[in-house]
């Protein structure tokens, strides 16, 4: 009995400094690596990145199209307020989970690489920062609102140098043309087809 509780002892203390070494790792990490990192454990990759179907039915990130947003030639979801309530949902999604309908209107996911003419390539350090921050797109104080599913609220708990170590990694992937729709306002948004 008393190896066992020994032994289980080992066993929390290993399991402990495993979990903190970790966190070194992380922490001793170049600003890129990290925000490569938090990019992928954030799940930014879930909208922002088209899907394809995978033989199984799975949608997998398209990695020739990563975080390139909503794709501007792709159809995106049609609702009535009457689909929310008969589904019992908050939000409905299209297949490549890039745009999302909702009381909001319909939203899509904004292409976040690098290219100046679609991308955030002419965005600059801090207003990336203010976006994340405020949830307002570009940082502009009077700017439209980000529209859920983006978690900025989330994002905004982080720390200064996190977000700058996202703003780092995501200046170094592939720019990808895609000029992603903008937002639909639940007055406009188009009814299904009959």
């Amino acid at each position: 009995m008393r190896k066992a509780v020994i032994l289980s002892g080992v066993v929390c203390f290993a399991l402990a400094t495993a979990g903190c070494q970790k966190k070194t790792e992380v922490a001793t990490l170049d600003p890129v690596a990290h925000g490569k990192y938090l990019v992928n454990f954030g799940g930014c990759h879930d909208c922002h990145t088209p899907k394809i179907m995978s033989p199984g039915g799975i949608p997998l990130p398209d990695t020739t199209r990563a975080l390139a947003g909503h794709p501007e030639n792709e159809p995106y979801p049609t609702w009535m307020p009457t689909d929310l309530q008969q589904r019992n949902a908050m939000a409905l999604t299209n297949p490549m989970l890039t745009a999302w309908a909702g009381s909001w209107g319909v939203s899509f996911a904004t292409n976040i690489t690098p290219d100046i003419e679609t991308g955030i390539g002419e965005w600059t350090e801090e207003a990336f920062i203010s976006a994340m921050r405020t949830g307002k797109h570009q940082g502009q104080p009077n700017g439209r609102n980000i529209l859920p599913p983006m978690p900025w609220q989330s994002l905004a708990q982080l720390t200064d140098s996190d977000l700058k170590a996202i703003w780092a990694y995501l200046r170094t992937i592939p720019a990808i043309k895609n000029q992603v729709p903008l937002p639909v306002p639940p007055t406009s948004a188009p009814m299904p087809a009959p």
